[in-house]
């Protein structure tokens, strides 16, 4: 008889010579002679009974397995199973690949030993070093990226300073420049806003940390990209001077030129030739209410989030709290002041 089961959606037909002796074993090689599937490999579904048969197959005769004839149009036998072919295709497949893989790990690990063959090795002595003498650019960088971990999602925050860290244009302005900073930090909105002013940047010790604003003064966003890069050039140029002198703001403007200059992510061009930094546009900023910063900090001790005084140019800067302390006592004159000149106007009329 003919015996139809059906493959991959496909049915094949199959002769058993004697339908009577025929046994699942016998379906089983059949299988394997004609479409070349192991019996090791093969799950066949009968249905309506017995289901589903998996190998070792027994010696059963297929007439006493299944409770209908054999020619029943009901009967349907579905062979689940990969043939030889494709088993050895998807092997050699892996094999390959794995080949592969190792050829360019390979490939990979014999260019770093070359560059690392090629590459100088520099020594450099200890302690802080914001203007470096070495020829490696990689020393031109900010050493340690460090969020505040109080604040909200602090993983942002790292991504933003790693982002100012790898910026083309920064990278190439410090490797001029030869600035190198142990520390880039994020600076907490609250400890440098009052209702008069926002501190949007810090350079301690000519380069031993920078502090940026990142975040908005609620902490429910962060602040435009290009306006911090435009602030960090602010800070990179107070690791050479600490007033705001004629000489800082050239540097700075030099800086701003270079970064946006080399930043391929732009094209490298500007929209026009004229100065992208303008430092009219920070006396407006400071006009409105804000504080580029307060000049190069140096001297003293300084801990994040911390109230110690520094020294500036030979005369002591207010710290933190001290700063806080000093506007809210300023506040409080004016609204004073308002409030009585407010009395003397109604008297008069």
């Amino acid at each position: 008889m003919d015996l139809t089961i059906h493959h991959s959606g496909t049915p094949h037909k199959l002769h058993l010579p004697d339908p009577t002796t025929a046994t699942l074993q016998d379906l089983a090689s059949q299988i394997a002679s004609t479409l070349h599937i192991p019996p090791e490999n093969q799950k066949l579904l009968i249905a309506p009974k017995p289901g589903m048969q998996k190998p070792p197959f027994a010696a059963t005769p297929l007439h006493t397995l299944i409770p209908i004839p054999l020619d029943s149009p009901r009967l349907k036998i579905t062979l689940f199973g990969t043939p030889s072919e494709a088993i050895s295709a998807l092997h050699a497949q892996g094999e390959s690949t794995r080949r592969q893989a190792e050829a360019r790990a390979q490939a990979l690990a014999s260019q770093r030993q070359r560059q690392a063959k090629a590459t100088p090795t520099t020594s450099r002595s200890g302690g802080i070093h914001t203007l470096s003498g070495g020829s490696d650019s990689k020393n031109y960088t900010f050493h340690t990226l460090t969020p505040l971990p109080y604040l909200p999602n602090p993983t942002r925050s790292l991504h933003f300073l790693t982002r100012l860290r790898d910026d083309p244009g920064i990278r190439a302005a410090m490797a001029k420049h030869q600035f190198s900073v142990p520390l880039l930090t994020e600076m907490d909105p609250a400890l440098h806003t009052t209702s008069d002013s926002r501190t949007l940047g810090l350079n301690r010790n000519k380069g031993q940390a920078i502090e940026l604003r990142l975040r908005t003064d609620a902490y429910d966003g962060y602040r435009d990209y290009r306006t911090i890069r435009k602030t960090l050039c602010h800070e990179l140029a107070h690791c050479v001077h600490s007033e705001h002198d004629r000489a800082f703001w050239d540097l700075t403007a030099r800086i701003e030129r270079e970064v946006e200059g080399a930043d391929w992510t732009s094209g490298g061009r500007r929209v026009d030739e004229g100065e992208f930094y303008n430092p009219g546009e920070w006396e407006g900023f400071q006009g409105g209410g804000g504080v580029v910063d307060e000049r190069g900090w140096s001297g003293g001790e300084y801990l994040l989030g911390g109230g110690r005084s520094g020294r500036v140019g030979g005369e002591v800067v207010e710290g933190r709290r001290e700063m806080l302390a000093r506007a809210a006592e300023e506040r409080m004159r004016r609204e004073k002041r308002r409030d009585e000149d407010g009395e003397g106007e109604d008297g008069r009329a």
